[in-house]
């Protein structure tokens, strides 16, 4: 068997109550308490999240702008120092090779941060890509990756700081903050749903920075949280998951994250032509919010009928902890989604009617 890969917090875990599962080949805590208590916590307080095992990957040089034109949807050039954006990287059929986000921390000095399953099968790809005066480094085990989220986020991180957290705008960030004592990377993103942080820092300070957070919201209600909460939250909010919403046969518009391909850059991107394509003609399949109507809960991979017709799969599916619906996500036929248009999923040896909905399922209250 090979030894599952462990974050820096690895050894914490026991101390908070975790129970840790098998996740892509890492270790992780799927919850500390119970899911539902943690989704709760992030709706209405704060949540602490140990996302350490995303990859990071440092892109310098003079030519790192162009380099990344070419290997990403989202126009690059957009991105100003102290800037993240959300992008994905294709193959040339359209595919999705990973989606990820962009740090411009300086002129020519980028720092992307991709999904754990596909830190090996990235690197390839960027490094396949390369071209000019480029040089991509794998630093993932040096950075830990804390994510603070919730409506109370900032009020509690800003006990831990003198920056003021404030300034710092959504997809805006600041380098090399002092926060709990530990030198930061303060991020105003995050996979929830919620307004709240992503805390980059060595993997040496992450134990400290882990104790203090939540010691300094353990009065407010601020609790540790798995991945059970993150993946419940994430799919209220309508946020693809790799491997899930997306893949190498799932494309950007497809998955609807058609906001991050921008065809009408300069740039000739890997895909660019099939998706400029889709975006102008529409795509034979789209992703879309299905309900239940009957009683039962949509799973990945369960086939979704138009009569004895397979239209479609599951992408994503449980039962909403905030909505208190059996709710899923869904690539179907185009022509079958029109939100109110019925639809069965298959479970087990019954098929169950559900109705195609509006998504996002859940938008945080301005």
């Amino acid at each position: 068997m090979t030894e599952l890969h462990r974050t820096p917090l690895y050894d914490l875990y026991k101390e908070y109550g975790a129970k840790t599962i098998d996740f892509g080949g890492w270790d992780l805590p799927v919850q500390f308490t119970s899911i539902k208590e943690e989704h709760e916590a992030v709706r209405t307080k704060a949540g602490l999240f140990d996302v350490s095992h995303m990859g990071e990957v440092e892109v310098r040089g003079e030519d790192s702008l162009a380099f990344l034109q070419k290997v990403v949807t989202n126009d690059v050039s957009l991105l100003k120092s102290g800037g993240a954006q959300y992008t994905a990287m294709c193959y040339e059929n359209g595919g999705t090779v990973d989606d990820l986000l962009i740090y411009k921390k300086e002129e020519n000095d980028y720092l992307l941060v991709i999904n754990a399953s596909n830190i090996e099968k990235d690197l390839e790809w960027l490094k396949a890509n390369k071209s000019g005066n480029v040089t991509i480094e794998n630093k993932s085990d040096e950075y830990a990756l804390l994510a603070l989220q919730g409506p109370i986020a900032e009020e509690v991180l800003q006990t831990l700081t003198d920056t003021n957290l404030s300034e710092i705008k959504l997809f805006k960030f600041k380098n090399d903050e002092i926060v709990a004592g530990v030198h930061v990377l303060v991020s105003r993103t995050g996979y929830t749903g919620e307004d709240g942080f992503e805390l980059y820092c060595h993997s040496n300070d992450a134990a400290t920075l882990w104790r203090n957070i939540l010691e300094a919201g353990k009065s407010k209600g601020v609790i540790p949280c798995g991945l059970g909460a993150r993946d419940t939250l994430r799919f209220e909010a309508t946020l693809p998951l790799y491997g899930q919403e997306l893949s190498k046969d799932i494309t950007p518009i497809e998955a609807g994250i058609g906001f991050a391909v921008k065809t009408n850059k300069e740039a000739e991107f890997n895909g660019k032509a099939v998706l400029l394509q889709q975006k102008e003609k529409g795509t034979a399949r789209k992703l879309v919010g299905i309900e239940l109507l009957e009683k039962g809960i949509p799973r990945h991979g369960y086939e979704v009928f138009s009569g004895e017709e397979v239209i479609g799969v599951v992408t994503t599916g449980t039962q909403s902890p905030t909505l208190k619906k059996n709710i899923g996500l869904a690539l179907l036929k185009s022509e079958f989604t029109q939100p109110g248009t019925e639809v069965e999923v298959q479970i087990r040896k019954k098929r169950l009617k559900a109705s195609v909905v509006a998504t996002p399922f859940y938008k945080k209250s301005k």
